[in-house]
């Protein structure tokens, strides 16, 4: 028997702006799905991205192609391109597998997950007092993520290592600055004792990497969706991020971390801002990487029942059959 399809979108308030060099956002826009068979529902959710080209109505028309298709996961990977709409149904169908089999998927894949997965928490683009302010709010936290632009990001990265003098701090430009910029910044990123750069420069104009010397670890974002992303990268970024919006799921997630690993590449788990239901698959990757960033639920106004709690910058496991 094939499952039944559900689909719908979501818009989930958030309780504050969360501002990077793009735009901002007050909600997080979410497209789910949920297959029932037998008498268990199997859930997914996914996080359409303009800089994509995504909307909610673009993927629920995806998905809507392939409803009624009797698809599994490998099949899936063939019948949808990497992305969103993807990693909804591919996401749904791990959860339904376990619920049907009782096998969860961590054990299912031997991965063994931590009591609690430390997490960056994220700093937002706003004035470098703002920025400041908000560093402070997160007290004594291991690992921070800045949003910056190019307007004044050393000054807003400087008010947040003086905030948070012990912290290991990522910052995250969003493709915003210039090869020149990023030449130019490196220097005092280090002074800074910045640990990782994500993305400074647009993803099509990652080969300027190769004329800079990385005093800070760059890592692909924008500029890495996939694992046939990769060979083209190397020599020219340190790490990669693997977020399943973008590979279009847990399964080719998983081959994305083989594959980079075996490139040499470092690996950074991140997410966008979405639910705990995105963040819960997402959580089996983190826990095998050098940098965690799933903090994507924090600014939530309300959380789905039995989410993930986050405190203290420790992603602590869902309650029971949550997901997977």
């Amino acid at each position: 028997m094939m499952p039944h399809i559900s689909i719908r979108s979501e818009s989930l308030p958030l309780s504050r702006a969360f501002r990077i060099s793009r735009g901002a956002k007050t909600s997080a826009d979410v497209v789910v799905v949920e297959l029932a068979l037998d008498g268990k529902i199997g859930r997914g959710e996914c996080v359409p991205y303009a800089r994509y080209g995504e909307s909610c109505p673009s993927v629920i028309a995806q998905l809507e192609n392939v409803r009624g298709a009797n698809l599994d996961r490998a099949t899936l990977q063939h019948r949808l391109p990497p992305g969103a709409a993807r990693n909804a149904l591919d996401c749904a169908l791990w959860d339904l597998e376990a619920r049907l089999s009782g096998i969860g998927v961590a054990q299912r894949l031997g991965i063994a997950l931590p009591p609690a997965l430390p997490t960056a928490l994220t700093v937002t683009l706003d004035t470098p007092e703002a920025m400041a302010a908000q560093a402070r709010a997160l007290g004594t936290v291991s690992l921070i993520k800045i949003k910056v632009d190019a307007m004044a990001p050393l000054e807003q990265i400087r008010a947040v290592r003086h905030t948070a003098p012990g912290a290991r701090l990522i910052v995250d430009p969003n493709e915003a600055w210039s090869p020149a910029l990023l030449a130019d910044a490196l220097p005092e990123l280090a002074a800074l004792r910045v640990d990782l750069l994500e993305q400074p420069i647009p993803a099509a104009q990652s080969e300027a990497l190769a004329g800079i010397t990385p005093l800070v670890p760059i890592c692909a974002d924008e500029a890495c969706h996939t694992s046939a992303d990769l060979p083209a990268l190397v020599g020219l970024y340190q790490l990669v991020n693997i977020k399943l919006d973008k590979t279009g799921g847990l399964t080719e997630a998983l081959t994305m971390l083989r594959a980079a690993r075996e490139l040499g590449f470092g690996v950074m788990t991140g997410c966008m801002t979405a639910s705990s239901l995105s963040i819960a698959p997402a959580m089996l990757i983190g826990a095998q990487s050098d940098f965690c960033d799933l903090d994507g639920a924090m600014l939530m106004v309300q959380d789905r029942p039995g989410a993930m709690p986050l405190r203290d910058g420790q992603l602590w496991p869902a309650s029971q059959g949550f997901w997977g």
